[in-house]
């Protein structure tokens, strides 16, 4: 499962708590071998009855059978079992009773007589809701009818079906459905028949499943209309609703290229009969990876080709990643969800490599040098957890899915590839799949078969990185003998008073050098003509230097490619962060690269000047900033070629993001191009380069008065582009009159706005500080219409994203607040959310006064 919004409302990874629960794991004596199941949904009344037969094996006699159930009414059950012997013939069936434990969601059948050990089939009839939590077999709406749809991951197939709902619990799946005339059903495997059924209703069957896991299972319902293609022989098509047909193509394109790539890469053959990508209106996350029938939220599948360049990123990365499933997660499963990260970890780092295959011109390996950066920042949290941590219950399971099992799980394995080289690293993958394919896996399964496969330490790095908390910073000291000294040290962004000392088995790459491990303390050979200590910024660490060496890296960086400028920078504002730099220092470094010619470089620096601006800076001390900000990068932006055809999709990129800079610093010529562009635009002149309008639509928006709120609300409403209504949608967050932030907020929880929309509207107003106070205390007070638009997973981010406030009065003010009107599942959300204001607190106690003596002594000429 792909979910992009994780970085967008919370600075800091979630923290392992313990649960006062019980594990809620199902007895291990009872095996399901293959599932029977034929629904009947009613999407006017949001209700559906299911039938389904179970094949399980007992390992011993037993009176009673638990499973999975949650939202369902069991109406009735039989068991029957087979008769050992010549004939096999199945004994007489026996009627069971039902009780539920509805903390476990679990269900006991109880029968009088002890059913034998082997072979027995549960048979069992069943109602439910199309429920409206997003999660499930669920309701999604559109102006014109209803759709239903699943969602399973992580445990939810459970509130669909009677269900052995856990990941190694792999069994066979025949569906088939009853629906409404003129609706189909787009589910795991190919339809076999199509046949009419009672009141104008017709049955659709569908070919037996592989050997998989229940959260994997998918059917979804509704007038689909779709675009085909074919790759290695394998049918595809990439699907809508009716009205957004004409945005389907790129995806498929997209995938048609992946999967080709994929089956030649793995080595192992894609092992459904076919492949389809639905786009569904109402989704909570980005993606779900079901086998052969992968969901999407619509801003994540259906995309114009002339989109900017931004969001046929997005398109082609949640394609790739939800495709990478398809082997690494479906065909091969974790065990258990602590090693949810052997699944989200692999597909994140695979979603860069092959889309950098397919698009080499588009910086794929800037963006992922990028999210390493954020990702240290994350685990750099005194709370963050091991990527492999406890996860019995399913709140504890949820919470696994965040930035350590994406983000930190595919940079360590980014960092392994690198050490041991793409062939023997390929070799490795090859022969997890082929000994593990349509079974389960642990860590050790895969890290074993890396170390097989290169003769190096695999093992030792990966459970270095995988179980225990925290990141490495590597201080490198030049020693005069062509070496480095290496000392290391846990690093933290806020360091607490008591640390506990860790170390790491960590593979070096010096630029120039062979990959050298260092285990603790120890020393790397250096090249005589190299300085940098992370190549290709793939190492998860942290780097600092003695200040002789430092000053040489400093005077080199231009010589560095640019996922290694990104390090560079990136690791300097986090040393400044922590104490170990200045404030000057960083901003200095930001003027010397104000002018690189990489966007994501400049982006990478531009990330550390708005934290520095947005929770650092006094509001005189942010002024003073904005007018340095305008001085450095006006006659940069100034200085650009006008756009031309045939300039690389980055150049605009760049242009964009400058652009954006000055706009966000009131650069008046800036703005007054933005605004003008805009009533273009709104007047039907889209002629203006996708990238540029965008960053329009932004910063006309933040200097925008109700007039022009109206045009936009108008607009997100009228649109029926997802990547367009989006970007119009979230724009509204981006007025900063009090009025328009009240109107805003009271917008968000309408109703009007789709609650999987509807909390990143709130999470951007509290992101902001010129939007924060006036949003938050007007949320505050009405709460009711809030939280009734929360999910658990929008619950959670919208909690986090109170971490932006940056004072002990407000912090104490988030505290009270969420004590007296508690969210559920979001204590670990709340425990952050404090810890990053008290983080920030430090920073400003620790800087500010830093950053005035810097703007003290900079002149600045606008």
């Amino acid at each position: 499962m792909r979910n992009r919004f994780l970085a967008l409302t919370s600075p800091l990874v979630v923290a392992l708590s313990v649960s006062p629960m019980l594990a809620q794991r199902l007895p291990s004596d009872v095996h399901p071998e293959h599932y029977a199941l034929h629904i009947t949904p009613d999407l006017k009344a949001a209700s559906f009855t299911g039938d389904e037969t179970i094949d399980v094996t007992l390992d011993h006699p037993a009176n009673a059978i638990t499973l999975n159930a949650i939202e369902l009414k069991i109406t009735s059950v039989k068991a029957i079992a087979q008769r050992t012997g010549e004939a096999q013939a199945p004994t007489m069936g026996q009627t069971g009773t039902v009780a539920y434990d509805e903390g476990k969601q679990q269900a006991t059948f109880t029968f009088a007589n002890p059913l034998p050990a082997g072979k027995v089939t549960l048979s069992i009839a069943y109602t439910g809701i199309l429920n409206d939590k997003l999660r499930g077999f669920y309701l999604s709406k559109t102006a014109k009818r209803n759709y239903a749809v699943t969602q399973f991951e992580s445990t939810d197939a459970r509130r669909a079906f009677p269900s052995f709902d856990e990941p190694a619990m792999k069994a066979t799946f025949d569906l088939s459905l009853t629906i409404d005339r003129g609706d189909i059903v787009i589910a795991n495997t190919n339809m076999l028949s199509d046949k009419p059924a009672a009141n104008g209703m017709h049955t659709q069957t569908f070919a037996t499943t592989p050997k998989m896991s229940t959260y994997l299972l998918a059917f979804q319902v509704g007038d689909w209309v779709c675009t085909s293609g074919k790759a290695d022989g394998t049918p595809i098509r990439s699907c809508s609703t009716p009205d957004k047909i004409a945005l389907t193509p790129f995806a498929l394109h997209a995938a048609e290229h992946f999967l080709h790539y994929y089956n030649r890469y793995f080595g192992v053959k894609y092992a459904m009969p076919k492949l389809d990508m639905i786009g569904i209106p109402d989704f909570e996350a980005g993606a779900m990876e079901n086998w052969g029938c992968i969901t999407y939220r619509e801003t994540a599948l259906l995309v114009d080709d002339k989109a900017p360049l931004a969001a046929k990123k997005l398109v082609a990365v949640d394609v790739a990643h939800e495709m990478a499933h398809q082997w690494f997660g479906d065909l091969v499963t974790m065990q258990w969800w602590d090693n949810l990260w052997l699944n989200e970890g692999f597909a994140t780092w695979m979603e860069y490599k092959a889309v950098d295959e397919w698009q080499p011109t588009w910086g794929l390996r800037e963006d992922a040098a990028q999210d390493v950066n954020r990702t240290l920042n994350l685990d750099a949290a005194p709370q963050t957890r091991a990527i492999r941590s406890k996860a019995d219950t399913p709140e504890e399971i949820e919470e696994q899915f965040d930035g350590i099992a994406y983000g930190k799980a595919g940079a360590v394995i980014g960092m392994v590839e690198h050490y041991v080289g793409d062939a023997a690293f390929q070799r490795g993958l090859h022969d997890y799949m082929q000994t593990h394919k349509f079974g389960n896996a642990t860590a050790e399964d895969f890290w074993s078969s890396q170390t097989a496969a290169s003769g190096k330490p695999v093992d030792k790095i990966m459970a270095s990185f995988v179980e225990q908390p925290g990141e490495p910073l590597l201080r490198f000291t030049a020693n005069g003998a062509g070496k480095y000294d290496v000392a290391q040290s846990r690093f933290y962004l806020s360091p607490p008073s008591n640390v506990d000392p860790q170390e790491w088995t960590v593979p070096v790459c010096v630029k120039g050098a062979a990959c050298q491990v260092v285990s603790g303390a120890g020393s790397v050979t250096v090249p005589a003509k190299s300085s940098l200590a992370n190549a290709d910024e793939k190492g998860f660490y942290r780097s600092d230097y003695d200040a002789a060496t430092l000053k040489k890296v400093m005077a080199s960086a231009t010589t560095f490619t640019a996922p290694e400028r990104i390090g560079l920078v990136g690791d300097r504002y986090a040393l400044m962060r922590s104490g170990q730099g200045t404030v000057g220092s960083y901003l200095d470094l930001v003027a010397t690269l104000r002018a690189d010619e990489n966007p994501m470089v400049l982006e990478q620096s531009l990330e550390g000047l708005g934290s520095i601006r947005d929770r650092l800076a006094s509001d005189a001390q942010r002024a003073q900033l904005l007018k340095w900000t305008r001085a450095q990068f006006g006659p940069v932006y100034t200085g650009l070629p006008s756009a031309k055809k045939g300039e690389t999709p980055l150049a605009g990129e760049r242009r964009a993001d400058l652009f954006q800079v000055l706009g966000a610093a009131g650069d008046p010529a800036v703005v007054a191009e933005a605004n003008a562009m805009m009533k273009r635009y709104f007047a039907g002149d889209h002629a203006a380069d996708p990238a540029l309008t965008a960053a329009a639509l932004r910063i006309a928006a933040s200097h925008g008065d109700a007039a022009f709120y109206d045009t936009v609300q108008r607009a997100a409403e009228a649109s029926n582009d997802p990547v367009e209504k989006n970007r119009l949608l979230v724009s509204l967050a981006q007025f900063t009159d009090p009025a328009l932030v009240q109107r805003t907020i009271d917008y968000a929880t309408s109703g009007k706005v789709r609650n999987q929309d509807s909390w990143i509207l709130l999470s951007v107003l509290l992101g902001r500080p010129d939007t924060r106070a006036v949003a938050w205390e007007y949320m505050k007070e009405h709460w009711d219409k809030v939280q009734a638009q929360l999910t658990v997973a929008s619950g959670q981010r919208v909690v986090a994203a109170t971490g932006n406030f940056c004072s002990t009065e407000d912090r104490a003010d988030v505290q009270a607040f969420f004590a007296a009107h508690p969210v559920p599942a979001t204590e670990r959300s709340l425990r952050d959310a404090l810890g990053n204001i008290d983080s920030c607190v430090k920073f400003r106690a620790q800087q500010q006064s830093g950053l005035q003596q810097w703007l003290t002594s900079t002149t600045i000429s606008q």
